[in-house]
């Protein structure tokens, strides 16, 4: 990696119909370039990214936004369950907002597990402003393997040591959450959900990033999400969290496909 340029950080309050949304912004010294927009994933929020949005705007030299979704992290409690198109419906009911709240026209969408399909879903819906799109150990479909590691989840935070180490980053907001991950995906009646409709309508560049011991998602997800539109990119000896897994090979694999871009 390169040297890392200085960030400044920024954070803001975005408004919705639904709520208020938090949303941090790194931004370096000099840059002209459009910006990365971070969708993090069912259990995450922008604290839980860490390090990596600073490093991320660093190496890039873009502007790197992250926000919490409606009930989670910082943002407003949700109102309700979560809807059966609530991947969709972020790149419908967040994006505008976001974008017209903080000045953003043109945007790359980079998102982690179901943050890449809403960020799939964000490319399709606004072809004209998405410049690229970068996927992490995304979801394209609803897959045996990713089940299993839902159940296998599900169990592990039946221990109330684990929910409250998910309070540390989503408060009194934690079980609602996990249970927005869990029964979601776990429910029949969500069994059928793809992202094959909003991949026929991406028009940009793709590049899909993914774990070869990923334990939500088989290689057919990051090859199906790049599948006559880029690059899926399987990493060796990796998880389901890659920027953190192997943060260096990630922005190495991200700069590169956005330089010139």
């Amino acid at each position: 990696m390169s040297n890392e340029a200085p960030v400044t950080e920024t954070e803001w309050t975005i408004r919705t119909a639904e709520g208020a949304l938090f949303a941090k912004s790194w931004t370096p010294e000099a840059t002209s370039a459009a910006p990365i927009i971070l969708f993090h994933d069912s259990l995450g929020s922008v604290d839980l990214w860490r390090g990596f949005p600073q490093r991320l705007a660093s190496e890039t030299n873009r502007r790197v936004i992250a926000y919490d979704r409606l009930g989670f992290g910082r943002s407003d409690a949700h109102p309700g369950r979560l809807a059966l198109d609530f991947v969709a419906a972020e790149a419908r009911d967040s994006i505008p907002p976001l974008c017209e709240q903080l000045g953003i026209s043109d945007f790359i969408a980079c998102g982690h597990s179901v943050g890449g399909g809403m960020a799939v879903e964000t490319a399709a819906r606004h072809p004209e402003r998405c410049r690229a799109l970068v996927t992490i150990a995304a979801q394209a479909f609803v897959e045996d393997r990713t089940l299993a590691g839902i159940r296998d989840a599900k169990r592990d935070f039946q221990d109330p040591a684990n929910v409250a180490r998910l309070a540390r980053y989503h408060g009194d907001k934690a079980q609602w959450v996990l249970d927005a991950w869990t029964e979601t995906w776990l429910s029949p009646a969500f069994a059928d959900w793809t992202l094959d409709r909003a991949l026929s309508a991406v028009r940009c560049p793709v590049l899909a990033l993914h774990g070869d011991r990923d334990e939500y998602g088989s290689s057919a997800h990051p090859e199906r999400i790049a599948a006559g539109r880029g690059a899926a990119r399987l990493l060796p000896d990796t998880g389901h969290v890659p920027h953190r897994e192997r943060e260096p090979l990630v922005l190495d694999a991200i700069r590169s496909f956005l330089s010139g871009r």
